[in-house]
């Protein structure tokens, strides 16, 4: 005889089903088409901070990695000529521990052709509030337009520091982000974050003046998303790239290789494009008032 259903467990199954229902009606309802890009990729991304799970046959040959995100698979649909188009999948990230982290996750992604990064945080503003109706959650705090805040000024206000005094220094910046910055941002509404570094552009354009293109959203110090003004420049990406690869192998860690169908296809060209990579675990977490990702998870890591 069968043990009775966990009654936490299936109230997670209803809340994540609403959700991700919600989801697919907001981006559908806005001309979105849904897409599927392989769990088994090339190249899993080279920003220092990403560990990739390598995937092998079972002869032991390597055959690639389990994608950390499906950013660079989405932007080759751009270069093929797609218009909007977002992803509901399953993401992995070898190092990925805590309340606010698994090492397998849920990750929305859209991207839009021809968009700026404006659009796109008005777009997260809107699927926001649309899924928090849906999931009949009394938030009015997170209705838009949400609270706009620069890099600088965030350190300013809650680290008493200005991004030029970090600038030289990373590690630090990182360091003074994690433990005096982000805990305190978007305590009564979500933020917007703008104005990031040029050293932390990754694969974002810059912006007119020196800073990149990019954002992130906060909530009850939570990071949301992140999102981009994309880079469409194909040398200054290959650049960047490089500049990666270099600081694993200083740091002593996997050196991923480039992804170079995804360089052949932003040298043909990609639009102008704006997209954004969102948590959904995060998300219902945060939308619910639960205290961990693996409270919203019917199988997190610590239950298997």
């Amino acid at each position: 005889m069968r043990e009775p259903a966990d009654a936490a467990v299936l109230q997670v199954l209803e809340l994540r089903a609403t959700l991700l229902a919600a989801i697919r009606r907001f981006f559908i309802g806005r001309d979105f088409i849904e897409v599927e890009t392989p769990a088994i990729v090339p190249s899993p991304g080279l920003d220092l901070h990403l560990s990739a799970f390598e995937v092998r046959s079972t002869a032991g040959e390597p055959v690639g990695w389990l994608a950390t995100s499906p950013e660079y698979q989405m932007k080759r649909l751009l270069s093929a000529g797609a218009k909007r188009i977002f992803q509901l999948c399953r993401s992995y990230r070898g190092e990925e521990r805590g309340r606010h982290h698994e090492r397998e996750f849920t990750m929305l992604e859209w991207y839009r052709a021809n968009a700026t990064s404006e659009e796109v945080i008005g777009d997260t503003e809107e699927l926001v509030a649309f899924v928090t109706s849906a999931l009949h959650q009394p938030a009015p705090e997170v209705q838009p337009p949400w609270q706009r805040i620069t890099v600088d000024e965030a350190l300013q206000l809650h680290a008493h520091l200005t991004l030029d005094s970090l600038s030289d220094d990373d590690e630090r910046f990182f360091r003074v982000w994690a433990e005096e910055v982000q805990p305190r941002l978007g305590d009564e509404r979500p933020v917007i974050v703008t104005d990031w570094p040029a050293s932390m552009a990754s694969l974002a354009q810059l912006k007119g003046n020196g800073m990149a293109d990019r954002f992130e959203a906060f909530f009850r110090g939570v990071e949301l998303c992140n999102g981009f003004g994309e880079l469409t420049d194909a040398t200054e990406q290959r650049r960047r790239f490089e500049r990666d690869q270099a600081e694993r192998d200083a740091a002593g860690v996997p050196v991923y290789p480039i992804d170079e169908r995804f360089m052949e296809d932003l040298e043909r060209g990609m639009p102008p494009s704006g997209g954004n990579a969102l948590g959904v675990d995060r998300l219902l977490m945060l939308l619910i008032g639960a205290p961990s990702i693996q409270a919203v998870m019917p199988f997190p890591e610590e239950r298997l």
